[in-house]
């Protein structure tokens, strides 16, 4: 083993997946061990905390020391531990963050706390090498943001979503037509299977506004489907998911190519569980594949969803940069992603 090698740590619990990665030299990964708790949440419709928090006290130990066996290293070898510090569920955070902690401490590794959004965006350097200036499109459960970015850890938030992010209105519409949860797959399945034959709303916002809104697209997916059954017509539910990723995706693509022109760009990131959508990842193929001057990242679908080899990529970077975390690290549930510039 080449002792030159820096070796990354990364450790997610943000949310209901615990995960640990470990990356060589910032782009190579040696290790990504992901448990989901998707079966334990799925009976109640969504994340519960408490669960999400009680699963990762009972993972979090054997998936580290299943990274650890992957790459075939041990503590001693690593360069630095990162870990996901925010935004997320406080205490499924905490998990995450203590490991971390308590690690560092033990073995002497430098501590790296990191944004979750950031992670999901430096996921894409898994697969390609990044090239600035730069757009990232960020859809996830939580999120739906266009972040642009001149240089390696800093973040520009230009557009986001104002009420329900993507993610969010794909699971409540699913609820309305009692598909499991998480819906988006589901949603996507179906309108893979449909025609876009209902004619739904576009929120455009101000004129040059790159923030999102699908509060109203969720209500009137709703609102279509109450009056339907008041009427008692039969909604086809193929053709109602066709009809609602079509607007999701033509608000998206479009308002994502106006800023790659305004911006200049040169690379096009995707990122965010949404990201494994394959009606938006053949849209901005479509759209932009073929870009004279832009090149376009799509993280294959396991670099998509919650994992820590984002995590341990992005932390990467602020390694790099001497950007370490002190022992009073603690989570936070709300970080801004453009304050994480500045720490």
């Amino acid at each position: 083993m080449n002792k030159k090698d820096q070796w990354i740590m990364g450790i997610e619990t943000s949310c209901d997946e615990t995960a640990v990665a470990i990356i060589k030299n910032g782009r190579e990964m040696a290790a990504n061990v992901v448990a989901s708790q998707i079966e334990s949440h799925k009976r109640f419709g969504g994340v519960v905390p408490e669960i999400a928090s009680r699963h990762h006290v009972e993972q979090i130990t054997i998936v580290l020391e299943e990274a650890l066996n992957q790459a075939g290293i041990t503590y001693s070898d690593l360069s630095a531990i990162a870990v996901t510090e925010g935004p997320g569920l406080v205490g499924a955070l905490l998990i995450g963050v203590n490991a971390a902690k308590a690690i560092a401490f033990a073995h002497g590794i430098p501590l790296v706390g990191v944004h979750h959004i950031a992670g999901h965006i430096y996921a894409n350097r898994l697969v390609a090498e990044m090239k600035f200036p730069l757009l990232s499109l960020v859809v996830s459960g939580g999120h739906t943001e266009l972040v642009y970015m001149e240089e390696h850890g800093h973040f520009e938030v230009i557009g986001e979503t104002r009420d329900d992010a993507a993610g969010e209105a794909y699971d409540k519409v699913a609820r309305t037509l009692s598909l499991p949860y998480p819906g988006g797959p589901h949603i996507d399945r179906l309108a893979h299977e449909g025609e876009p034959s209902i004619n739904l709303p576009r929120a455009w916002l101000e004129e040059g506004s790159y923030d999102f809104s699908f509060s109203g697209l969720k209500s009137a997916v709703i609102n279509t489907v109450h009056n339907a059954e008041q009427r008692g017509e039969k909604i086809v539910p193929e053709d109602l998911a066709a009809s609602f990723q079509q607007s999701v995706i033509d608000v998206l693509v479009t308002k994502t190519g106006r800023a790659m022109d305004e911006y200049k760009v040169k690379q096009l990131l995707l990122a965010g569980g949404v990201a494994a959508n394959k009606g938006l990842r053949a849209a901005l193929e479509d759209k932009f594949a073929n870009n004279p001057g832009i090149e376009l990242i799509i993280p294959p679908l396991s670099l998509c969803t919650d994992n820590a080899a984002m995590i341990a990529a992005a932390g990467s970077i602020l390694f790099e940069k001497g950007i370490h975390s002190g022992l009073d690290l603690n989570a936070n549930p709300g970080l801004d992603i453009a304050i994480h510039n500045d720490k």
